[in-house]
């Protein structure tokens, strides 16, 4: 399984950015999909998490601003996010959960104030 992220970037504080993740080797299934980020000296952190039912689950410091999605038929997930703070910045990795774990390589996130 090989998972690519993209979208990555810089935006200013307040602005908006999505983020992809495209999976190959393994179709998406019934696999449970997720976003991770990692800050610079904290640890990796949960950011969104989506079944292959649909059924989402977000870190509360995420939630009203941050929307995942996924399409299975293009093997491709997204994160959709608003209202960026600065706080944000960080490394953002996608996540598949299916008959093990799997880890992309992640994209950055930079907002500036």
């Amino acid at each position: 399984v090989q998972l690519q992220a993209s979208g990555g970037g810089l935006v200013q504080a307040g602005g908006s950015l999505r983020l992809s993740c495209a999976a190959s080797g393994r179709a998406l299934g019934n696999s449970v999909m997720g976003w991770y980020r990692q800050a610079p000296g904290k640890q990796r952190e949960l950011v969104a998490t989506i079944t292959g039912g649909g059924s989402t689950n977000y870190a509360d410091s995420v939630k009203g601003r941050f929307t995942i999605s996924r399409q299975n038929a293009k093997s491709t997930v997204h994160l959709q996010m608003n209202s960026l703070k600065v706080e944000d910045t960080a490394v953002y990795y996608c996540n598949m959960v299916k008959g093990g774990s799997y880890w992309g390589k992640g994209t950055l996130v930079t907002v500036s104030s």
